[in-house]
């Protein structure tokens, strides 16, 4: 499978998840815009919100896509994420049932609990997807679904840009980035268990322009997707 080093046009200096988003956690929210995740669970036509008794939010971050899912009728939702940076801004929102800092491969959640497993742009940190659906499938309960919401691998390969902030010091700080085409979602997904039954992208669109302006010339290239799976 290729490389995101293959790729990679900034060539920005690197550090590990955690500490990536301990150092972005300030800034985070004024960079990460709702069009580019949330609007595409706004479009998924498979799960059913309000019907979720309770959910795995992991990859929680500051707690965005726990309040969306809050908004949409989700009462009790357990909060996972590897940065104590962005767990601390998850409790000051307030949605959470529960928040734990932990990897997502390995949760510590007890296993067949949760009507919903939901990550949101977090699949370009891991090196392998297994684990994470591995893990997944085991904290879902029968008939639960999972919703993974990713970056595009064609706007990565054309971008060739890594997740990455402004540090403190005003320089620009990669953390560690991924490739991973929707095959190897599809391969490690289903060898876990999981049945597809719903898929929805989107592209860049003029009206980003306004909080992103460099983008102009990305207009109408896919950004991010979003894959529903079914637990039998």
């Amino acid at each position: 499978m290729p490389s995101f080093a293959d790729f990679d046009r900034r060539n920005y200096p690197i550090v590990d998840v955690a500490t990536g988003y301990d150092g972005w956690a300030p800034t985070y929210e004024q960079t990460v815009m709702d069009e580019m995740d949330l609007a595409l669970l706004d479009r998924l036509r498979t799960p059913d919100w309000a019907g979720v008794g309770r959910a795995a939010d992991l990859g929680c971050g500051t707690g965005r896509t726990g309040s969306w899912l809050r908004g949409h009728g989700v009462a009790r939702i357990d909060g996972i994420d590897a940065s104590a940076g962005m767990l601390a801004l998850a409790k000051e929102r307030g949605v959470h049932e529960t928040l734990t800092q932990a990897d997502v491969r390995d949760t510590g959640l007890s296993s067949g609990t949760y009507d919903l497993v939901i990550a949101s742009l977090i699949d370009e940190h891991l090196p392998d997807l297994k684990p994470f659906y591995a893990e997944a499938f085991r904290i879902a309960a029968p008939g639960g679904k999972c919703v993974m919401v990713c970056f595009h691998p064609q706007f990565i390969m054309v971008t060739g840009m890594p997740t990455h902030y402004t540090a403190r010091s005003g320089e620009p700080v990669a953390i560690s980035t991924h490739l991973h085409l929707i095959s190897e979602h599809l391969t490690a997904a289903m060898d876990s268990g999981w049945t597809l039954t719903e898929i929805a992208e989107n592209v860049v669109e003029e009206s980003w322009l306004t909080r992103k302006p460099k983008w102009g010339e990305l207009l109408g290239q896919p950004f991010s997707m979003a894959l529903v799976w079914s637990r039998p």
